[in-house]
């Protein structure tokens, strides 16, 4: 199965006008997105807090982590950004694809839009 990558700009929430650009590697295994320290501090995003995260190995690492705005296929969603070393891929994780309404097409890993962002129905009172 082919790795699946997409164009997406950074911004600080904070200042939008800073921004930063790059190939992401989409990662539907992963919750939360994932950018190299030195983009993030390019453009000005600070760390809010810290929280332990299991990696694939199994093993448990203690990540910074701040807020961001991704822009890809035409959708802008806010999200949390994960600080990982300069020389980690950047990384797309599930809770900005459905933020977006995109999945991954199985058949040939490509990025498709859903006709609408899929909700949770409500239990009936």
């Amino acid at each position: 199965m082919g790795a699946t990558h997409v164009s997406v700009i950074v911004k600080n929430p904070a200042d939008p006008d800073r921004t930063w650009e790059g190939e992401f590697l989409v990662d539907t295994g992963a919750i939360d997105s994932l950018v190299p320290r030195q983009h993030l501090e390019f453009i000005g995003i600070t760390p809010r807090t810290t929280r332990t995260f299991e990696l694939a190995d199994g093993t448990s690492k203690e990540f910074d982590v701040a807020h961001a705005e991704f822009e890809f296929m035409d959708q802008t969603v806010w999200g949390s950004v994960i600080f990982v070393d300069d020389d980690t891929e950047p990384l797309l994780g599930l809770t900005a694809l459905e933020s977006a309404g995109i999945e991954v097409d199985p058949r040939n890993q490509q990025l498709k839009r859903l006709s609408a962002v899929r909700l949770k129905a409500l239990a009936p009172a």
